[in-house]
């Protein structure tokens, strides 16, 4: 069930990269709204604008026309410290490669943005044993990234991304070094997720078990949004 009122919204956004004097246009008057509760997917081929309009929409990036709003906030008018905060308490992020803190056991990957928002350490030990629990990592705790196989690290990367309990997870092709058995189970326990606790996904992925459990898939090409599928997914 989605909220009427968007989380995040794309308005007429455009991006140019400058390489060397040589401009490449990677979006162009991008007009898009995720509302709480949705299971979207930015889908099309590879150089079709799907990880960039993530980005942007992430605040990892600055849009070169247009404008990114957060709960109705013009990311664009925020100072960078700001632009910090509003990551760490309303964004989660799950990344193609994990990005996990190799020094760092599991539970402390889990812990570590937790740290950031300044939990007492009691409160996000037993949140981040919970959440293990919650991906199927129960008794896991301890070991470290390298020591785990990559649907695993990749479960840790879920869990990590709902710690902050953000408004909205941004997910770059996170079944891309999966098997398919691996990312079935992973994408289940995201719409169960997504369904149990309202938890908002936006995904950038060209993967059909992502596009096929999406109940809205806007379609990329060249920059440009092609088309979007409304609807529940079969």
């Amino acid at each position: 069930m989605t909220e009427a009122t968007p989380i995040l919204e794309a308005i007429g956004v455009s991006k140019t990269y400058d390489a060397r004097g040589v401009q490449t246009h990677a979006l162009s008057e991008i007009d898009l709204s995720i509302a709480g509760g949705e299971f979207t997917a930015l889908a099309g081929p590879s150089g079709s604008g799907k990880t960039t309009l993530l980005n942007l929409m992430g605040a990892l990036d600055i849009p070169t026309r247009g404008e990114i709003r957060l709960d109705g906030e013009s990311l664009g008018e925020l100072s960078p410290a700001e632009l910090s905060r509003r990551r760490l308490h309303k964004l989660g992020f799950i990344f193609q490669a994990y990005n996990l803190i190799p020094v760092f056991s599991a539970a402390e990957n889990i812990e570590f943005v937790m740290e950031l928002q300044g939990v007492a350490h009691e409160e996000r030990r037993a949140r981040a044993l919970e959440l293990l629990e919650n991906v199927d990592l129960a008794g896991l705790g301890d070991k470290r990234p390298l020591e785990m196989s990559g649907g695993q690290q990749q479960r840790v990367a879920v869990a990590r991304a709902l710690a902050s309990r953000p408004r909205i997870i941004l997910a770059d092709e996170p079944t891309a070094n999966l098997d398919s058995k691996t990312a079935i189970r992973l994408l289940d326990l995201m719409l169960e997720l997504n369904r149990s606790q309202t938890t908002t996904f936006l995904f950038s992925s060209h993967d059909p078990l992502v596009l096929e459990r999406a109940q809205r898939r806007v379609w990329l090409r060249d920059g440009v949004i092609d088309r979007i599928e409304e609807g529940e997914a079969g």
